[in-house]
């Protein structure tokens, strides 16, 4: 596991202190719960733009037999 420093407001801070005491978690839990949720929310957003660039690009091919006989959608 990788040892990261950051800065905190003394607002963020006690913030996050709090929230620790309230849900009985670590304060590194918490930041390490938080970086999860952006690595999830930005890996989410990244795929979800790879297949919008992909939608139709087979929409013109003729020699795929299978493709003839489905639906545009």
């Amino acid at each position: 596991m990788a040892i990261v420093h950051i800065d905190l407001t003394d607002r963020e801070n006690d913030c996050l202190m709090t929230i620790a005491r309230e849900t009985g978690k670590s304060q590194d839990e918490l930041l390490r719960d938080a970086v999860h949720l952006m690595i999830s929310q930005f890996q989410q957003s990244d795929r979800r733009a790879l297949l919008q660039s992909a939608r139709g690009m087979w929409k013109d091919r003729t020699d795929l037999p299978w493709m003839s006989t489905r639906q545009n959608w």
